[in-house]
């Protein structure tokens, strides 16, 4: 009975020690540090002092340098794609695919009712503005001579302005298909030009094929010797580019080719669904390297600058912001919020929040209360 009561006092006594252990634990949790008027100040035996590590702030060169995704694609002005502007059929082709053709130059005929009766409405204008022309010369002369009456002279000078108006506009829908109406013949077909100068990219004229106004393009023609990526930048990174002074271009295709460009035009709508905005970017393509349509990756480069950097375990983010540890005094530190302007490998970019000479918590920030 004696042995009993022993070890029942021996499990007491360890459940009260291990009690106290316990309480002295959690005093000790308690007192790692004390806060006051938003200064963190860590107490005398404090076991946080061996955790936390401290850097002194400085400016260093920093050189900006963010990589995306970039879409290839022909300059609109330097691209076309061509269709019939009349319903009708092909009779004859002037070129082939791969084929490089000047501004004007002939790439397919087009036989075509409707261009007929452009072609008929031009000559029937053109005789009645002729017309109308020797009746007003002749009620002028009559009307100069005594003879003539006035009525009939201003219906005649009325009639005239009505034909020339007419001429006009049919020589003028003649010339938009690039046909000089002085060597226009009734009957002949449509020859459809080029509009620009480049490379037949597309050929789907085929001999004998009757095509709808509304078709598809039969040829499409690009001058690619300069050529468009379109790179994506983040909402947050816009600021940058502002700074940008070159645009390295990186293909799978081509590793350790990297070409350069500059930057064209920078959109100034940001998608909604992506919050980023399209920046054009032009690169000379004499060597045919890139292909309208190929994914590329951006690289995004400007000068050197000083700026400050900060290990980026020292960053801390909070429900809105992020921010760093002060240290104000030896053990005593102060929370403050900071503004981050990118990340290059183990380092942050601080836009504000901090000054040179600053003594920012490197190590052990998460340790102190979030205050």
């Amino acid at each position: 009975m004696a042995k009993k009561v022993q070890i029942a006092g021996v499990l007491g006594l360890s459940i009260l020690l291990s009690f106290c252990s316990d309480k002295k634990e959690q005093t000790s949790d308690v007192a790692q540090y004390q806060v006051n008027n938003q200064v963190i100040s860590l107490t005398e035996n404090s076991n946080l002092k061996g955790r936390i590590k401290v850097t002194e702030v400085a400016e260093e060169d920093f050189t900006f340098d963010l990589v995306t995704a970039g879409l290839v694609k022909a300059i609109p002005n330097h691209y076309a794609e061509i269709a019939s502007p009349f319903s009708g059929r092909i009779v004859k082709s002037f070129v082939k695919l791969g084929q490089k053709v000047g501004v004007n130059q002939p790439l397919f005929e087009v036989s075509s009712p409707d261009y007929f009766e452009a072609q008929k409405d031009y000559f029937d204008s053109k005789q009645e503005y002729k017309q109308a022309s020797l009746n007003l010369k002749r009620q002028a002369d009559l009307l100069a001579n005594g003879v003539g009456v006035r009525q009939e002279y201003e219906e005649a000078e009325t009639e005239n302005s009505i034909a020339k108006a007419s001429f006009d506009n049919a020589t003028a829908a003649i010339k938009i298909y690039n046909v000089q109406p002085t060597s226009l013949v009734l009957g002949q077909p449509l020859i459809v030009r080029s509009p620009i100068d480049g490379e037949v990219l597309e050929n789907n004229i085929v001999l004998g094929q009757y095509i709808n106004d509304d078709a598809d393009p039969v040829v499409k023609i690009a001058s690619l010797n300069k050529i468009w990526i379109v790179g994506k930048v983040k909402e947050k990174d816009i600021q940058h580019l502002t700074k940008l002074n070159k645009v390295q271009i990186e293909l799978a295709a081509y590793p350790g080719e990297p070409l350069m460009g500059t930057i064209y035009h920078v959109n100034e709508i940001v998608d909604e669904e992506t919050r980023s905005i399209d920046v054009l970017i032009e690169v000379d393509n004499n060597k045919r390297i890139l292909k309208p349509g190929m994914y590329v990756n951006v690289r995004f480069i400007d000068q050197p600058e000083k700026v400050i950097l900060v290990p980026s375990r020292a960053v801390l983010q909070g429900e809105d912001d992020s921010f760093v540890f002060i240290e104000v005094a030896p053990n005593e530190y102060i929370r403050k919020n900071v503004t981050i302007g990118g990340v290059s490998g183990n380092q942050t970019v601080i836009l504000s929040g901090l000054a040179k000479g600053d003594k920012v918590v490197s190590e052990g920030g998460i340790y102190l209360p979030q205050l």
